[in-house]
């Protein structure tokens, strides 16, 4: 078990430079936007962006369903703090939280779905298993979890990317294909690779699960 907390980028001097390194070089709009399609939230639906960094993804989400109520939870308050200003700039109304992914501060059954962007890889693996325990529980039953992050490779040149991953803090299991198992060990169900890409930091694999009735 570790409580260790990794910012942005490893490093908080870093932390200036993630959305221009999200928005220029890994195009986070593309493969964020294919994720909050897959969601497919609607009106009235309560939605937690788990991890949700300076709130990109989470602003994008209330602004395609302004009805749902979106909750953008993260362990840095630096972060949150750019998330907030995001948020007041763009005219939305979304709820920022300070938490951790492997103790979320919410009761059984709060969500109708849990989305997450980039942040497995920054997790150990007991730190893992257990944020995917914690997401099957605020889930409903029947709710949805979706999920971008670095994958395992599906083809050489992948492979060749997928050893810069090995390294980079957490990432091994998810370059070796282990999160389904993870998510299936605490009782999330209908795991499925939805979606891949490649980056120039590794493949990227989008992965749909559901909370069992």
């Amino acid at each position: 078990m570790s409580n260790r907390y990794i910012p942005a980028l490893s490093f908080r001097w870093l932390t200036p430079l993630y959305d221009p390194l999200l928005k220029w070089i890994m195009r986070e709009e593309n493969f964020k936007r294919i994720l909050i399609s897959q969601a497919n939230v609607q009106p009235e639906m309560k939605v937690l962006d788990l991890g949700c960094g300076t709130g990109t993804m989470t602003i994008m989400l209330k602004q395609g369903v302004p009805q749902a109520k979106v909750i953008g939870l993260d362990g840095d308050k630096e972060v949150l703090t750019i998330a907030r200003s995001k948020a007041i700039q763009a005219g939305v109304d979304v709820q920022w939280e300070q938490g951790l992914a492997y103790r979320l501060p919410y009761p059984d059954n709060s969500f109708d779905r849990v989305v997450s962007s980039l942040v497995f890889h920054h997790l150990v693996s007991t730190d893992k298993v257990r944020a995917f325990q914690e997401i099957n529980r605020v889930l409903h039953p029947g709710g949805e979890f979706h999920m971008v992050d670095f994958g395992p490779p599906h083809n050489i040149y992948e492979q060749t990317l997928a050893l810069f991953d090995r390294w980079l803090e957490e990432a091994a299991d998810n370059a070796k294909g282990r999160l389904p198992s993870m998510m299936q060990s605490v009782g999330l169900q209908q795991i499925e690779e939805t979606f891949h890409l490649t980056t120039i930091f590794g493949p990227l694999s989008i992965v749909r699960a559901v909370k069992g009735a």
